[in-house]
């Protein structure tokens, strides 16, 4: 599966509606694109979202792939979850205020249309390392060993190691 390219926006809006903000994003992009948003509150840095997707391209390229839908399988692998369900607890959007990660993937550049819906901000890049162990639960002695970025990135990585 050939990836044009990934494109990974910060953003920063309100969301009175899940289903209707999901509605929104489906009429920016064409049938071909991917936009993805994520709870940025549950995300360690970008390079952990690029090595999800890429990890999740990768799971499709093998046959390997856990969800039948690369946008989900992006949700699996940067949440590095197996379970759907939880991968969107973690990740998933939530009605109110929110800190989101945009991915987009074979798309056009539609940062001028998400930016009419949300506010365009990559300060949601800036982990809070506590909520961070607490969603991956990350243990006190894990994070003498490894950076938080490091060892979501291994958990990720390990999601195709134990298929």
């Amino acid at each position: 599966m050939y990836m044009e390219n990934i494109q990974i926006l910060g953003l920063k809006g309100t969301i009175d509606s899940v289903s209707e903000t999901l509605n929104l994003i489906d009429g920016i992009k064409e049938d071909s694109e991917i936009i993805q948003l994520l709870n940025a509150d549950s995300i360690a840095s970008r390079n952990h979202i690029i090595h999800g997707v890429n990890q999740a391209i990768l799971a499709f390229d093998r046959c390997e792939n856990l969800a039948k839908d690369l946008s989900v399988e992006i949700v699996l692998r940067c949440s590095a979850q197996r379970q759907i369900s939880k991968a969107f607890e973690i990740l998933g959007l939530k009605e109110g205020y929110m800190n989101l990660c945009a991915i987009l993937v074979n798309s056009k550049n539609h940062t001028s249309e998400l930016s009419e819906i949300f506010s365009l901000d990559d300060n949601v890049f800036i982990p809070d390392d506590e909520i961070l162990m607490k969603i991956y639960k990350i243990s006190d002695i894990e994070i003498k060993n490894m950076s938080l970025e490091d060892i979501i990135i291994d958990r990720i990585t390990k999601l195709t190691v134990n298929y």
